[in-house]
């Protein structure tokens, strides 16, 4: 079984972490590239601004934003490709930067990911 971690970026890189993929828009504040421990950065894979703009980080649009982001996800499947294959080899550890660690993109799409590679191809 394949296994899909979520971390902030600014946390300690772990030997466990496997392939740390940045998953947002936007560079992370305060945060130099260089001082940033990841495999690969997938913009892609991030909600539109609009979206994200529409959101806000207000855990009353949480749900709304769920249904949305899952509707951009869906509406382009290629853009998770590299997350899916790296899940496939082993563990992926899909790292985002908001400050909320329950209502964030990174806790979406782990859980879209995982219906994803659930499915029998």
């Amino acid at each position: 079984m394949t296994t899909i971690a979520i971390k902030r970026i600014y946390e300690d890189p772990s030997p466990d972490d496997g392939c740390r993929i940045y998953i947002d828009r936007l560079w992370p504040r305060g945060l130099k590239r260089d001082e940033a421990a990841f495999d690969t950065w997938c913009k892609d894979v991030s909600p539109s601004d609009a979206l994200r703009k529409r959101f806000g980080h207000d855990p009353k649009k949480w749900k709304s934003f769920i249904k949305d982001y899952e509707a951009e996800l869906s509406e382009h499947p290629d853009a998770c490709g590299p997350l899916l294959d790296a899940a496939k080899r082993g563990k992926l550890t899909l790292l985002y930067s908001a400050k909320d660690e329950e209502h964030n993109n990174a806790v979406v799409l782990q859980q879209y990911l995982e219906r994803r590679l659930a499915k029998p191809a």
